[in-house]
């Protein structure tokens, strides 16, 4: 018997079935960070989802890392989420928001005043920014004071507020794919002499800092975390992830979150080119899991039945197929995605693409 079609209750938030609509950035929010009419349709086609975790949205404008992006900071992002979430209630479905500080995954393009974008240690990732002007190098970020970070972890909590009011069901903490807080996670970009740096307990002071703080300005219940043990985008590393990561998974479980949601491509696990961490993680997490990272219907079922998570994360295929849930639990064809249209652009690629019976 299939589980991936079964209810599931996460926390006081009963969800329809398993699968997880996953966040992916898709550019398309207005130059002031609000996301845009679109959004509203487009996430509203996904609310077949059991959960729909919103792109990546920004607690601050020092968070911006890429033109188009969603924000979660002023009143008139606040607003255009509401219209999201009305959406989305609507059609029946559950959704989170995704806080986001990409720290130096920036340039001063987009950073206010033309500031050096900020990280936990002054070394610049290898690669390129996205911003107006076209890609440039990323440049040597500014090495953030220990006398700013608490205000670092209060604008995650009003990120929080804001997203309880603009009618989310609940939020992600992106400590995931290189970004801010995964930064302070890895030795390979958090290099400091201070208590936020050296140790595995001081690397991953500042999330835990943050989850608590979110958890306090909402509810335990309502905030979940992602992570990537062993991703590498945006030239991100660390030389010993099933420590740093296994320390991470004990250290949130007496928060009593809604999730820890692991990050691990299964073609890169099938392939051996990683180790698999995510049981080791599950173990260590007590609490609800979900997985995700190129799972098809065969992989998110075995994952489930072996107890390796609770959640499935689906991204990419729910690009094309806004209706995934129902034509997986059909086995139907899958719809391919025309990757031009992933970043920018109006609703070519975003709201267009029909749903298994507008198709038949």
């Amino acid at each position: 018997m299939s589980k991936l079609f079964t209810t599931f209750a996460l926390g006081d938030l009963p969800l329809a079935n398993r699968i997880v609509l996953a966040p992916m950035t898709r550019n398309r929010a207005d130059a002031a960070g609000a996301a845009s009419d679109l959004a509203a349709v487009y996430y509203a086609q996904r609310a077949g989802a059991g959960l729909i975790v919103s792109e990546a949205s920004q607690i601050s404008p020092q968070g911006v890392g890429y033109p188009n992006t969603p924000g979660i900071h002023t009143d008139a992002q606040e607003a255009a989420w509401r219209r999201v979430t009305d959406a989305v209630h609507a059609a029946g479905g559950r959704i989170f928001l995704q806080l986001w500080h990409v720290g130096r995954i920036s340039h001063p393009l987009l950073q206010p005043d033309g500031n050096l974008p900020v990280a936990p240690s002054a070394i610049a990732a290898a690669g390129k920014a996205w911003t107006a002007a076209g890609q440039l190098p990323f440049p040597v970020p500014r090495e953030l004071d220990i006398t700013e970070l608490p205000c670092l972890v209060a604008d995650f909590a009003a990120a929080a507020l804001r997203a309880r009011r603009a009618g989310f069901d609940g939020v992600e903490i992106h400590a995931a794919n290189g970004y801010l807080l995964d930064q302070f996670l890895r030795d390979g970009t958090n290099r400091r002499r201070d208590s936020y740096g050296g140790t595995v307990a001081n690397r991953a002071r500042l999330l835990l800092e943050v989850a608590e703080a979110v958890a306090a300005a909402w509810a335990p219940g309502r905030v979940g975390v992602r992570i990537s043990p062993q991703s590498s985008n945006n030239d991100i590393a660390d030389s010993d992830p099933r420590a740093t990561f296994g320390y991470v998974a004990r250290a949130l479980s007496p928060l009593g979150l809604a999730y820890l949601h692991i990050v691990e491509p299964i073609t890169d696990v099938r392939a051996g080119s990683i180790a698999r961490l995510a049981p080791e993680l599950r173990a260590a997490f007590e609490g609800t899991v979900i997985v995700a990272g190129g799972y098809d219907r065969d992989a998110a079922e075995t994952a489930l039945r072996d107890g390796d998570a609770d959640l499935i994360g689906f991204g990419t295929p729910f690009i094309a197929n806004p209706d995934l849930a129902e034509r997986l639990r059909r086995d139907a064809p899958l719809a391919a995605a025309d990757r031009t249209t992933f970043y920018g652009g109006g609703a070519r690629g975003y709201i267009d693409y029909p749903a298994l019976v507008t198709a038949a």
